[in-house]
């Protein structure tokens, strides 16, 4: 499955495909710091502990204007592995922030692979919905491109996850 269809914005560190419904407004005031939550992001699957699937994931999250990172950590029982993107949330809400802006996402897989094996899980997606907001800005790495630009897609939040769970 390919990006659907939207916008692009280039750079001379990146190409961003925008997925609809997200303004071109929305992602132009963060689009400097883009291909630096990329890298940090791909810090982190350095770092990250996957001895069972090899699928390693790296996430960066800014909130409340202070970045974080995360990788993912699995165990040999499955259920309590811990996901790259949630385990930079629980860093950012240990240091009392509450508010999440971007979420980046690195996987291992290789460039030119589907959004669907680059975006998080659902229960990734719910805990990003606790902190963020409809707008909050999800970046998928998809690789370098020949020239060595970062590329990748941005999707706001509420098309990941419409109809999140929500008490009240």
């Amino acid at each position: 499955m390919s990006a659907p269809d939207g916008f692009s914005f280039e750079n001379a560190g990146g190409i961003w495909h925008v997925v609809a419904p997200l303004p071109a407004k929305d992602v132009e005031g963060h689009l400097p710091g883009f291909e630096d939550l990329v890298r940090a992001a791909r810090e982190a699957k350095s770092r990250a502990y996957a001895p069972y699937s090899r699928f390693q994931v790296g996430a960066a999250v800014v909130m409340n204007g202070s970045m974080f990172m995360g990788a993912n950590v699995e165990n040999a029982s499955y259920g309590a592995t811990l996901c790259a993107e949630r385990n930079a949330i629980a860093s950012a809400v240990a240091a009392g922030h509450r508010r999440l802006e971007v979420v980046v996402v690195s996987t291992s897989v290789p460039s030119g692979t589907g959004i669907e094996q680059r975006s998080p899980c659902g229960i990734c997606r719910q805990v990003i919905g606790e902190f963020g907001s409809p707008d909050t800005l999800v970046l998928l790495d998809a690789g370098d491109t020949e020239d060595g630009r970062i590329q990748g897609e941005v999707i706001a939040f509420e098309s990941l996850l419409p109809w999140r769970f929500r008490l009240g």
